[in-house]
């Protein structure tokens, strides 16, 4: 059974006077059971603190969405059964039902990022003096023992690390990005386009939003980085992020020198990570 060891850190940066990004780590491991875990990067957008509110309220929609995964249930709590049925079991003429079958991840996430996006979307139309164009990206993660379900929408990242080797599992909903897909510019101009910063999918967008939608495999000695664009536009060498993780005696550690060295290489947008260990 793997286990599952997690750190965040969230960091203003150099050049922002407001840090606009919001994180959510957590890990739960049950008695006997798979351990479960929900991991949460939103890098807000929008004028007069809309931004800032926009990560908060979806972050919080989507933990309230995934909390029943992470409290203990007795399944005989489901069953409501009268003395007159706890007779007709013990004679056989009564079968108990079942407890009820563990809710699809992909299901559970899917309907976690539409409840995020429609708090972002009416708040920011109800409340035009405080969220004005408010919005956000979001990339999360689920786990429920080696099962992972990974979902994002905007640029924020998640990368895996497996024997030394970074793949990025997201794919970023921009204009460079799409730009790179059609073969119009090289990847290494997603860091100086004059319109890098253009997100073409966010939640508080439109009333429904379609986010990617990912699985994967955990195997031990895997490491899950998730981060918002302050940290992967610094640290534009996939070798160094490597680096800095499996080099780190904890995720704490690792957080620690991935937000310093995104500060030492201009610190030009808010720095989000989290690192997850899985053994």
């Amino acid at each position: 059974m793997i286990q599952l060891t997690a750190a965040s850190l969230s960091d203003t940066g150099r050049q922002r006077e407001e840090n606009e990004d919001y994180l959510w780590a957590q890990v739960y491991h049950p008695p006997q059971k798979e351990p479960v875990g929900l991991f949460v990067v939103c890098d807000g957008m929008g004028g007069h603190m809309g931004g800032k509110y926009a990560s908060y309220w979806a972050v919080e929609a989507v933990r309230r969405e995934f909390a029943d995964l992470f409290v203990e249930k007795d399944p005989r709590a489901t069953l409501v059964l009268t003395d007159e049925d706890i007779e007709r079991v013990r004679a056989g003429e009564l079968i108990t039902p079942s407890p009820p079958p563990d809710i699809d991840l992909e299901d559970l996430t899917y309907a976690a990022i539409q409840k995020a996006n429609r708090v972002v979307y009416e708040y920011a139309n109800h409340r035009p003096e405080k969220a004005a164009n408010a919005g956000t990206t979001i990339t999360l993660m689920v786990t429920r023992g080696e099962q992972a379900v990974i979902a994002n929408a905007g640029d924020s990242r998640l990368y895996r690390i497996r024997e030394g080797q970074i793949t990025q599992i997201t794919r970023d909903h921009s204009l460079v990005a799409s730009l790179v897909t059609e073969g119009q510019i090289s990847p290494d101009e997603v860091y100086t386009h004059p319109q890098r910063n253009v997100i073409y999918r966010y939640l508080g967008q439109k009333g429904l939003v379609q986010p990617d939608i990912y699985h994967d495999i955990l195997q031990p000695s895997d490491f899950v980085l998730l981060c918002s664009d302050g940290l992967w536009e610094m640290i534009q060498d996939s070798k160094i992020l490597v680096e800095l993780i499996e080099k780190a005696c904890d995720p704490e550690e690792a957080c620690r020198n991935l937000v310093e060295a995104a500060n030492q290489a201009g610190g030009e947008d808010n720095i989000s990570v989290i690192v997850v260990k899985v053994s």
